[in-house]
């Protein structure tokens, strides 16, 4: 059984005698630094020359340094820019100024468990990695609640690294809802898997043939855009609130048993074993090694992909269909809307 963590388990003076450097201010940047400010931890935002995040983080009432100037401030380093940055940042502006018995923090393992980051054997190396994305992360913190966790200890230099690891999880909230003892090979590998097969790979691959499908047999383009995609936020909503089960229960029997007798058709055993494959190449390294080459090569094949994929048919029949709905954000600002 997996073990999880909340408010009892963690001993939240080991965060309140830090200094946290937080580096980056996107969307889990700001959460964390908000979050641990107002927590009483003493914080400062690392952030690079010209940054367009410096006079948010300022207006905030956060202290704002280089990199390099929180990273030699700080005994407790979170990196929270993005992972292809992640390799060039630590090299050129952390590593120097680590100390001994510092620690480094990820919310995500990516960089470590495929050896782009290999941090000093004497620092504690830390994953704190909630489970929702910024905004629900400050959020929920705000509402006295918390966004649930997942923690991981890569180093353990000190002999309390997971200690640490939790009182962090304290200071952003997340023991208020639970932290979850993981890896961080585990995080990464079905952190990958999902995005690539399930959350967003699988999902936009099966609206598009979705879509495609309807379009093919002469359907309208709206009515295909309606049922294929405008209702996913329907099922998506049930689901996450009630499990497939409770998704099952709110829908229709017709769509309940069309969907139980025909979704296996759609998922076959095919697809399971094309599943397997994706989840040996997160395993064996060959989407990370793709990946890294990709971001060498100024990401040619991404920018190709990311271009087809924006022009889809289905993103032009959405722009105008959403143009069309008030209580959409895109519906008021739609210029310059891609879509999605």
């Amino acid at each position: 059984m997996a073990k999880l963590f909340y408010e009892s388990d963690a001993d939240p003076q080991l965060i309140l005698e830090r200094r946290v450097a937080i580096i980056g201010y996107g969307s889990q940047g700001h959460a964390h630094a908000l979050n641990l400010l107002e927590s009483g931890v003493d914080v400062t935002v690392g952030l690079k020359e010209g940054s367009s995040s410096r006079e948010k983080a300022l207006a905030s009432g956060l202290r704002v340094t280089s990199v390099a100037e929180a990273s030699a401030w700080a005994n407790l380093v979170m990196i929270l820019a993005p992972d292809t940055s992640q390799r060039e940042i630590y090299e050129s502006e952390i590593a120097p100024n680590l100390q001994p018995g510092d620690a480094l923090a990820f919310a995500h393992g990516f960089n470590i468990r495929y050896g782009q980051i290999e941090p000093p054997a004497d620092i504690d190396v830390v994953m704190i990695a909630p489970k929702g994305p910024g905004h629900l992360v400050r959020r929920t913190y705000e509402e006295g609640g918390g966004t649930p966790s997942l923690i991981a200890v890569a180093q353990d230099a000190s002999g309390g690294a997971q200690a640490l690891a939790l009182s962090y999880a304290w200071g952003i909230g997340s023991t208020k809802a639970g932290v979850l003892e993981t890896t961080f090979s585990e995080e990464t590998e079905t952190d990958l898997f999902g995005e690539q097969v399930v959350l967003c790979g699988g999902l936009a691959a099966m609206v598009q043939a979705g879509y495609e499908t309807l379009v093919e047999a002469g359907y309208q383009p709206e009515s295909a855009y309606f049922e294929c995609l405008h209702e996913l936020k329907l099922i998506v909503d049930l689901v996450y609130e009630h499990g497939l089960s409770g998704m099952w229960f709110s829908v229709s029997e017709t769509a309940e048993y069309g969907g139980l007798t025909r979704g296996s058709r759609v998922v076959t055993d095919a697809v399971k074993a094309e599943m397997r494959s994706i989840l040996s190449e997160i395993q064996d390294g060959r989407f990370a090694t793709e990946w890294i080459a990709e971001n060498e090569a100024g990401q040619p094949s991404f920018n190709r992909l990311r271009k087809a994929s924006a022009e889809h048919p289905i993103e032009e029949v959405g722009r105008k269909l959403r143009a069309m709905m008030p209580f959409l954000a895109s519906a008021r600002d739609i210029k310059g809307v891609s879509g999605g």
